[in-house]
């Protein structure tokens, strides 16, 4: 059994893929080619974003959205530290601040309600990640950065592409919204690759001219820009999974529920989803007394799982001083999260194995 069954996928959408990477062969414009603005167009159209400027990771589409705001030393981000490191990791390369808000504990997601006591007059910006494929209080917070002055909300919504938020999709939430196309992820690629949403015009310029090295027109430089642009083999093959996007989707939500039932049958504690919005469950994610005991089983079993994520950012060694904030809950989360078997493929009966393997680790 595989943790994320990419193989399922590839053999499902084979011949799409063959045709899509034959074309781009074919044309050999590599990098920024035809199926690049393609695939841009099919998002905007998916989410609803008047712009979506693709680049080469999810962390760089972080990083240009920062940049693309000016944010620099002696500027304070506020986020949550339980996420990957990415999230805070851009802050800091720009030296600026992240200053580290606490989770709920039901959802994981930043807690909305702690938000407006960390922003100070350096606040510039509030990241929010959108954790285990389930957007956060989204509304709550873009109303505080209203309050304040409209301070730029950006979703890192690299996990959750696909979800919903009261009929809204995830990327099109606040200002920016931010995901990725690592192959884990619900829509990724055979590579690396990400993109930026909005529709904010000259953020969207500035994005556009950042990814290409600060250029607005061949060889006229006028910005201090990185080099981000998106593979066009990793857009064809985006094009083609998008075919098949609405359908993994919903086997998503289908398996995410069936877990939910087994686990609330059994008592056993999950990552809980809101009802004012759908979560694409990039991850399975439950809470366990006794993780190292957990995990054993699953290895004797030959089924492998993952824990996202064991220590709070604030907690790690570079980030320590790098970062401000106190947040007890996610510390404690960290202790007792632990992710099981997910993606579109996976069947019915496999779910029913992995949760008896569960059932009898927590027997034992």
């Amino acid at each position: 059994m595989e943790f994320i069954d990419l193989k399922a996928q590839q053999a499902a959408l084979k011949s799409e893929l063959d045709k899509r990477i034959a074309a781009v062969l074919a044309h050999g414009r590599y990098i920024l080619g035809p199926e690049v603005r393609e695939i841009e167009d099919r998002l905007e159209e998916y989410t609803g974003a008047k712009h979506c400027i693709t680049v080469s990771s999810g962390t760089d589409a972080l990083l240009i959205s920062l940049m693309a705001l000016g944010i620099g030393p002696g500027d304070e981000v506020i986020t949550t530290p339980f996420t990957f490191v990415a999230t805070a990791e851009v802050i800091v390369f720009l030296g600026a601040t992240p200053v580290f808000v606490d989770i709920e504990p039901g959802t994981c997601n930043i807690d909305a309600n702690r938000i407006e006591a960390a922003i100070t007059p350096r606040t510039k910006a509030i990241m929010p990640v959108s954790l285990y494929g389930q957007p956060p209080d989204m509304d709550e917070i873009n109303a505080i950065a209203l309050k304040y002055g409209r301070i730029p909300v950006i979703e890192d919504a690299a996990q959750s592409f696909g979800a919903r938020y009261k009929s809204r999709k995830s990327c099109n939430l606040s200002m920016i919204g931010c995901t990725s196309f690592f192959p884990s992820k619900p829509l990724g690629g055979y590579g690396d690759g990400g993109a930026i949403f909005t529709s904010d015009d000259e953020i969207a310029k500035a994005c556009r001219e950042l990814r290409v090295h600060g250029q607005s027109d061949r060889y006229v430089h006028t910005r201090i820009g990185v080099g981000g642009r998106f593979d066009t083999l990793q857009a064809a093959i985006l094009l083609a999974k998008l075919e098949r996007f609405d359908w993994e989707v919903e086997q998503r939500l289908l398996i995410g529920k069936r877990y939910n039932e087994l686990m609330d049958e059994a008592g056993i504690q999950r990552v809980r989803q809101k009802d004012d919005r759908t979560s694409v469950f990039a991850q399975y994610t439950i809470f366990t007394e006794d993780r190292q005991v957990v995990q054993e089983k699953f290895k004797d079993a030959g089924i492998p799982t993952a824990v996202h994520y064991p220590m709070p950012l604030n907690e790690q060694p570079v980030y320590k001083q790098a970062g401000v904030g106190k947040t007890p809950v996610s510390s404690e989360i960290s202790k007792h999260v632990i992710s099981l078997p997910m993606s579109p493929y996976l069947t019915a009966d496999d779910q029913q194995t992995v949760f008896r393997v569960l059932a009898a680790a927590y027997r034992s």
